[in-house]
């Protein structure tokens, strides 16, 4: 108690930002974890490929929406693509899936909707964002896009086989599979809560409203911050939510959109699966929509 009680206040403070935010957090991540184990044990490309609808409008809103029934956080999300274009799932149908999956699968628009105040809004227009950008997405790789994504030969991804296990087995292996994928996630979703328990304490109002000030910059700041901490979208509102007050919506919007999109380790599995020039697109292209897109919800709002 004696150790608590010479720390400086604003130490105290950052702490109490940082475990409040952990602990609202912590649950959906660990909800996260076990459907992404179950996935894993479960469920596989070949069965995704089953259902794909014939024609190419069809497979774009397929990829697009259908992250709503087969959830998986962006941590794994990479991989998985990268298993559905061997498995000969076209582009236009993966990365509509891609951008999508990690946005609008019920634990995260649950998370999204308890992080705000059990507020709809940002919930609704972070799914929206997704959808609308996943779209655009599938439509410039279903008719402007000419060539392969993936890579000739690319590394090999670590796969498992779980069909001849037992379902005592597959139960355990979905625990197994659970536990790697929140520790993983955990990892970051420290730094994260760090990083906004330091900005609210220690960062002075005037920075934070000179930079709020011009909508673009603050949208900007935002999506590099979100880019740089990459953060599960599990727990990514809860950072955002404890922004608000400082950025306002349109910028948090943006962080939350672009999120479990681009960020590090999300770009750094890309580029060993997929082509250098169609990672240089995605990247453009998703930039540029979110600005827009956060920017005119930050207009009408």
């Amino acid at each position: 108690m004696t150790i608590f009680q010479s720390l400086p206040p604003s130490v105290l403070q950052a702490g109490a930002i940082f475990l409040s935010i952990m602990i609202e957090a912590l649950p959906f991540v660990l909800i996260g974890s076990l459907i992404s184990g179950l996935i894993e044990v479960y469920i596989t490309p070949d069965k995704v490929y089953e259902f794909l609808p014939r024609n190419r409008w069809g497979r774009i809103f397929f990829g697009t929406f259908i992250g709503f029934l087969f959830p998986s956080c962006e941590c794994g999300i990479v991989p998985i693509i990268n298993r559905f274009l061997e498995k000969k799932v076209p582009s236009y149908t993966a990365v509509p899936f891609l951008v999508t999956a990690p946005i609008i699968n019920p634990i995260v628009l649950f998370a999204t909707y308890s992080a705000f105040g059990n507020s709809i809004k940002l919930a609704f227009l972070r799914a929206l964002g997704a959808i609308v950008i996943a779209l655009i997405l599938g439509i410039f790789l279903g008719f402007f896009w000419k060539e392969p994504i993936q890579k000739e030969n690319p590394i090999a991804c670590h796969e498992h086989d779980f069909s001849h296990l037992g379902p005592a087995r597959k139960v355990f292996q979905i625990f197994i599979q659970a536990i790697d994928e929140f520790f993983d996630m955990g990892r970051y979703l420290v730094f994260g809560c760090l990083f906004a328990a330091i900005v609210q304490v220690y960062v002075p109002t005037r920075i934070l409203t000179s930079i709020s000030a011009s909508p673009v910059l603050a949208i900007l700041l935002l999506m590099f911050l979100a880019f740089l901490l990459s953060l599960c979208s599990e727990a990514d509102a809860f950072i955002g939510a404890s922004l608000l007050s400082s950025f306002g919506i349109a910028p948090v919007l943006a962080f939350l959109v672009i999120g479990p999109m681009l960020d590090i380790k999300n770009l750094l599995m890309m580029k060993h699966y997929l082509k250098a020039r169609f990672i240089l697109q995605f990247m453009g292209i998703v930039t540029v929509l979110v600005l827009l897109y956060s920017y005119m919800i930050g207009v009408m709002l």
